[in-house]
C-alpha cells in the first residue's frame, strides 16, 4: 500500500494534483489520524498559493452536518478570484470532481471585527448582504475529518453571487431570512439561522478563528457564511436556483 505524505508541502502537492487531474485521493487522516489543524491550515495556505484572494468561505456551520461527519467545529477556506462565476455563466462540471451546490448568505465586511464581537457588533460592520450559491468540490474519495477539510481549502471551488445586494438594515433579521432552494429532485427551505444560529454569529466565530492565527477579516472581504440546506449534485444541463426573502434569486447551471 502506498504511504501518503502528511506534511504541508507534500499534502498540498497531492491536493493540487487531485484537482488538476480530477482524480480524488484518500483523506490524509486515514494515514495519520493525529494530524493537527495547524498542519491543515499550513497546507491550505500552500494550496491557495499566490492566487488573488477575494473572500473567505465558512464550512460545517451546521451542527447537523458536523455531527454527520464527526467534525467538531466549523472550518474556513479562501475564495480566490478564479472561483467567482458571473451570474448566468454556466459552471463547467467537467473541471470538477463531484461538485455539490448549496445556497448561502454572503456578507461583505466593511469594518474590522474584533474577536469576541457579538451579533449586533458584527451586523454594524457589514456593508452588504448578497444571495449566493456555492459549488463545493471535495478532493477526497471517501469521508474525511476536520484536518482533511481544512487542508482542502474547505472544498472551495466555485461561487455565484446574486446581483441584488442589500444592507442588513433593509432586510428582516438575517437569522429568519428565508430561502427556497430548487434543484432537479425538488426543493428545500431554510433560514439564515441554519448557519450557527445567525450568519453574524458565524462571522464572529471566523473573526476569532483568524485572530488565533494572527490574521483578520480585511475590509471589503466577501464571506460565505455556510450552507443553509443540504448540498446537492450539480448535473450538466440542469439549473439550480435559490430565492431569498428581500434579496431575489440566484442560480447556477451545470455546463
Amino acid at each position: 500500500m502506498t504511504t501518503q505524505p502528511t506534511d504541508p508541502r507534500t499534502m498540498a502537492a497531492a491536493l493540487l494534483a487531485a484537482a488538476r487531474d480530477r482524480t480524488p485521493i484518500r483523506p490524509f487522516s486515514k494515514q495519520n489520524p493525529f494530524l493537527s489543524t495547524a498542519v491543515g491550515y499550513a497546507t491550505q495556505d500552500l494550496v491557495v498559493g499566490d492566487k488573488r484572494v477575494v473572500g473567505i468561505k465558512l464550512g460545517m456551520t451546521s451542527k447537523v452536518k458536523r455531527d454527520a461527519l464527526g467534525i467538531r467545529e466549523p472550518v474556513y477556506g479562501r475564495i480566490t478570484e478564479d472561483m467567482l462565476v458571473p451570474p448566468g455563466q454556466p459552471i463547467t462540471v467537467a473541471e470538477l470532481i463531484h461538485p455539490r451546490a448549496e445556497p448561502e448568505l454572503a456578507l461583505v465586511v466593511g469594518r474590522p471585527i474584533p474577536p469576541g464581537a457579538d451579533v449586533a457588533a458584527v451586523l454594524a460592520a457589514i456593508d452588504a448582504v448578497y444571495p449566493a450559491i456555492e459549488v463545493a468540490d471535495s478532493r477526497y474519495s471517501e469521508p474525511f475529518r476536520l484536518v482533511d477539510s481544512v487542508a482542502d481549502n474547505a472544498g472551495a471551488a466555485r461561487v455565484v453571487l446574486g446581483d441584488q445586494p442589500r444592507k442588513p438594515g433593509d432586510l428582516v433579521d438575517l437569522h429568519v431570512l428565508g430561502c427556497v432552494f430548487s434543484h432537479p429532485d425538488g426543493f428545500e427551505t431554510a433560514a439564515g439561522g441554519a448557519a450557527m444560529g445567525h450568519p453574524a454569529a458565524a462571522l464572529a466565530w471566523l473573526a476569532g478563528a483568524l485572530a488565533a492565527r494572527d490574521d483578520r477579516i480585511e475590509p471589503g472581504t466577501v464571506v460565505l457564511t455556510g450552507g443553509l440546506t443540504a448540498a446537492v449534485p450539480l448535473p450538466v444541463g440542469e439549473r439550480l436556483t435559490a430565492e431569498f426573502d428581500g434579496l431575489g434569486t440566484v442560480e447556477v447551471r451545470g455546463g
